[in-house]
């Protein structure tokens, strides 16, 4: 049974602006093609089209480059809930791999389950999806944590 995703009041009124300029800087999201698609409190959504070029040797796109998309959703599920002072690190994740990840675009979504003053827990699910299918690839559980007090880190 999945328990009903809890909905949260982000501590940031404009959280959705700071996740997109978080991502619009973030230069490995830009390498690999992907795009931020959807931010909600606590759920963010991040699409990466299929490219060659992001390939193992048998043609799936790679562990490093699924498990990469997850983390960022992950990671921005949590900054849309953390205050304007705050940065996001991940410090912690576990993933399983459930499929081989090929299909026209993957999309990761990830969604805070608990929030604490510093650390806040997420899962995170990678769907590949070609054409009306959809194959859930990747599962992650992740910790993110609030860093405060650098300002050379604020998002």
């Amino acid at each position: 049974m999945t328990p009903t995703p809890k909905r949260f009041d982000p501590r940031d009124p404009s959280y959705e602006a700071r996740v997109r300029a978080s991502f619009a800087r973030q230069r490995a999201m830009h390498t690999i093609g992907a795009r931020l698609v959807r931010v909600e409190p606590g759920e963010v959504e991040i699409e990466l089209p299929f490219r060659d070029d992001l390939t193992q040797q048998h043609g799936f796109l790679h562990a490093g480059i699924v498990t990469t998309i997850v983390d960022s959703a992950c990671g921005y599920a949590a900054l849309s809930l953390m205050d304007n002072e705050s940065a996001v690190l991940s410090v912690e994740y576990k993933v399983n791999l459930l499929a081989p990840a090929t299909g026209d675009v993957m999309r990761a979504v990830g969604r805070v389950i608990k929030t604490g003053r510093t650390l806040l827990v997420c899962t995170g699910d990678v769907m590949a999806i070609t054409g009306p299918t959809e194959t859930h690839v990747t599962a992650m559980q992740a910790t993110m944590m609030a860093v405060r007090g650098r300002p050379d880190l604020v998002d």
